[in-house]
């Protein structure tokens, strides 16, 4: 079960990954901003000029930005990972996916909601499970940890037992 599971190394990385920032190199350039991911250094983010000279054949995904949110395109993610379960979105005709939860005003009282987010609540307009892929990640996350725990609970049981009837 937990193996089918494993969030690969450079996802939380990307995750917590602060993009949209001038590059310090590149800054006076016309694509300076650091918008850019690299899945095999799992650095910070990188502007275009910095690809080309320092990520030319790594695999590299772009970040885009649809009402002050990090997005990645469907077509790129979905070649690294399983993004089942994901809401995704068509915004300036390609269909992309957040990277994180978003906040979401409250619903005023009697709306109904069809589909919510598993991990934050917030509404969804088709039936995925997450908003997200922060919120995929930390289910999946959550998942390893109760796994762990059951087996570490499993093996004390057993030897609770044993000695018991040593």
């Amino acid at each position: 079960m937990a193996a089918a599971m494993v969030v690969p190394p450079w996802l939380e990385s990307l995750l917590s990954t602060a993009f949209f920032r001038v590059c310090r190199t590149h800054g006076d350039a016309a694509r300076g901003e650091c918008n850019m991911y690299c899945l095999d250094c799992k650095g910070d983010a990188f502007c275009f000029y910095c690809r080309s000279s320092k990520h030319k054949d790594h695999q590299v995904i772009q970040i885009r930005r649809s009402s002050y949110h990090d997005v990645v395109r469907v077509t790129e993610i979905q070649k690294v990972l399983d993004i089942s379960g994901v809401q995704t979105y068509v915004i300036n005709s390609a269909r992309v996916l957040f990277l994180n939860e978003r906040p979401q005003p409250k619903s005023g009282k009697g709306s109904a909601v069809a589909h919510i987010c598993e991990i934050c609540g917030r509404s969804l307009l088709d039936p995925f499970r997450f908003c997200s892929l922060g919120c995929k990640v930390s289910l999946i996350c959550l998942w390893i940890f109760l796994y762990n725990l059951l087996h570490i609970v499993h093996i004390f049981l057993f030897f609770s037992i044993v000695i018991k009837h040593a």
